[in-house]
Parts: structure tokens; sequence; C-alpha cells
């Protein structure tokens, strides 16, 4: 499988604290990866130095092959990449079209995603197209943060805790959604604190310790490691 995310040792600080201290991992190209740890151990910092939120200090980060250490957030989204954000972030003054239309059309080489398959994907949304973003459920957010990520036609989506807060039902849908859009060939890492969702999507785990990759194997081999699950995960 051909990588399209690679972190070599990346050192990452935010604001004057030492986060990121030396983590490395890859993404293969329509694979789901999951990124694990109990919080505050580095999984949204790791996050923000792939999107360019946070400068890497140290280390090399490539992007479908191209080093992309430094290069501006903007041109990385250009690039193919976006984020759902932890907090989902969408606009709330603005209805759930405008938010999309905002994010839609960024990547004309890619041309997947506009809004009709949105709603598609997300009826609710459809439905609900022209209420502002803070007329909306946590769940019908958190639909509209990954809609919003999906129209801009990327290669790859980082997903930041998309389960924080919400309803077990309301997870399930989510897990649903990460599934099908694996089947359709996206690329995903996924930032996750819900181990049975990483479970129900990942190909591949990755969990975080101190600003480290302290334990990575397949979902099946870390069900069975209760050694990892209790020093990492607090099982």
């Amino acid at each position: 499988m051909n990588e399209i995310l690679r972190l070599e040792d990346i050192h990452t600080y935010y604001g004057k604290s030492y986060i990121i201290q030396g983590l490395s991992l890859k993404v293969g190209e329509g694979s789901v990866v999951g990124l694990m740890g109990r919080n505050g151990m580095g999984k949204t910092t790791t996050m923000r130095s792939i999107i360019g939120f946070n400068p890497v200090s140290k280390g090399r980060i490539y992007f479908q092959g191209e080093e992309i250490t430094t290069t501006r957030c903007y041109r990385r989204c250009q690039m193919g990449l976006s984020i759902v954000p932890q907090g989902r972030r969408i606009f709330p003054s603005l209805s759930v079209q405008e938010n999309l239309i905002i994010a839609e059309g960024r990547n004309k080489r890619r041309q997947a995603w506009n809004i009709e398959k949105i709603f598609s994907l997300f009826p609710k949304l459809k439905e609900r197209v022209n209420n502002r973003g803070n007329q909306l459920s946590g769940g019908e957010q958190q639909m509209l943060a990954i809609a919003r990520a999906l129209i801009s036609n990327p290669d790859l989506v980082l997903m930041d805790e998309p389960s924080e807060g919400l309803a077990p039902l309301i997870i399930q849908d989510i897990s649903e959604v990460i599934q099908q859009l694996k089947k359709s060939g996206l690329s995903i890492l996924l930032a996750e604190q819900n181990i049975p969702l990483v479970f129900a999507v990942a190909d591949y785990t990755y969990l975080v310790n101190k600003g480290r990759i302290a334990f990575e194997d397949t979902p099946e081999a870390l069900q069975k490691n209760e050694e990892a699950k209790n020093e990492y995960l607090a099982i």
C-alpha cells in the first residue's frame, strides 16, 4: 500500500509547552488509521502539526511524497489535506448551506463531493439546510463539520475527536459514515478516545504517550494486548 502521509521524528511546541517529542507515523492510501491515547498526550497537537496550525520545530512531514514541513496551511489544504477539528468549529451565525459554500470547490482537480452528494450522505443536513450553525444539535454540528471537510474534495481527512460529547446513537452514525468514506477510498487519520469507534473503523492503530508513539499494531492485535491498553488507554 502506498503512503499518503508520513511523519518522521516530529517535535512540536504548543506555546512554551513541549508537546510532540519525536513522533513518527504513516497513513496508507485508502486506509483509516487510529491515533489513540489519553487526554494531554499529544493527539490534537499532532493533527495541528500536520495541517500546519502548529509549526514543527524538528522533523519532517510528507504528504503524497512531497515534503510539507514548512508549507503554509492554506497550501496544504489546496494539496488535498482537510481537517475536522476538535470542537467542530463551524460558523455558528451561518446557515448549513453557507457553511458548505465557503468550503466548496477549494480543490478543482477533484470533484467527488458537492452539496448534492453531501446531502445524500447526511440527509439530516438537507432538512436543516437553512438553519444556522448554532441552531443545530451537537450531532448535526459534527455532521456539518465532516461535510465541510469533505466538500473541499480532499485526499486525506484528519478527524480530531469526532465522537466528543455525542450520544451513543450519534456516535454509531459517525462510525457508519467513516466506514462509508473508507469504502469510497478516502484516507483518514482519526484521533479518538472512543475505543470501540476506532476498533470498528481502523485498519491500523497508534498509541501516543507523552508526545511519542508508545505502541502500534492492528486493532485486532491491540484488542488482545491488555498491557498496552492498561498502560496507555487506562482500560
